[in-house]
């Protein structure tokens, strides 16, 4: 019986000592400052899927020298007792309220969809609205070794740290380069419509990247025309998504509000 218990005392250290690995491992360090560490974890909570998927190795590690800076600022506020100041405490409280509210709204916006139909349809309501010529796009680029090197380069060119025609001219590896990387202008329904597919998502001088035939580029317009090939659903179907994106969202939020506001009674307003 006694070597049983010591037995079971055993197991039951062993367990626990890998219930305590397990949940130091749960959290990856990134930076430490002061004895406060900094966890992936806790970064990767700060972004959408989406976003985190944008974000390039470079834009994660200048948004993590941000947090460590923030970090530094913060504690030296509790050093000057900043913290303890009753607006800074009410700033605080509406902060954490409004973090709170936006992780049930991106709950309930989790499942959220838009079908092909609704979108049809939508299309067709408004026809009077989707009638204009496609535009042509006076498109730049710059031909990229691979996707990661694009990343790179669009954040120095995003960040203001290169300007667009000297990074064409540095680093394009295109016979292009020498004529500042110039298409002319690409129509939907040219040879490039990926090109013009691609643009179409942008503002004017605004970067981005597109992979054609296996390559990588990085795109800019610097002009716009209209054109002569009259647009179809086909054409405005990403805007039309994120028409009703927007306004599903807001419909979500405000059928929320109205659901908890009869559910609690007790709000009064004295003003």
């Amino acid at each position: 019986m006694k070597r049983f218990l010591i037995a079971a005392i055993m197991v039951f250290i062993l367990c626990s000592s890998c219930e305590l690995k397990k949940e130091k491992e749960e959290f990856t360090p990134l930076a430490e400052v002061n004895g406060e560490v900094l966890t992936l974890e806790a970064f990767r909570s700060l972004y959408t899927d989406e976003q985190w998927n944008k974000l390039s190795e470079t834009q994660k590690r200048k948004e993590i020298e941000n947090w460590v800076n923030l970090t530094i600022l913060a504690q030296e506020a509790d050093k000057e007792k900043i913290s303890e100041e009753n607006a800074t405490k009410l700033r605080i409280d509406y902060a954490v309220k409004k973090v709170k509210a936006n992780a049930l709204l991106a709950r309930k916006l989790a499942n959220l969809t838009i079908s092909e139909e609704e979108m049809f349809n939508y299309y067709r309501l408004h026809q009077a609205d989707f009638t204009k010529k496609l535009m042509e796009y006076n498109i730049q680029r710059i031909l990229c070794p691979d996707e990661n090197a694009a990343k790179n380069l669009l954040t120095k060119i995003k960040t203001g740290e290169y300007d667009f025609n000297l990074a064409v001219l540095e680093n394009s590896l295109e016979e292009l380069k020498y004529k500042q990387g110039r298409m002319g202008f690409v129509s939907a329904n040219s040879p490039d419509s990926l090109f013009w597919k691609a643009a179409h998502k942008l503002k004017i001088n605004e970067p981005g990247i597109v992979t054609v035939n296996g390559k990588t580029y990085i795109i800019r317009y610097t002009e716009q025309r209209e054109g002569t090939q009259e647009a179809t659903f086909v054409d405005y179907r990403n805007e039309i998504y994120e028409l009703l994106l927007k306004e599903k969202k807001q419909q979500v939020y405000n059928d929320l509000v109205r659901e908890l506001k009869m559910k609690n009674n007790n709000i009064y307003y004295y003003y």
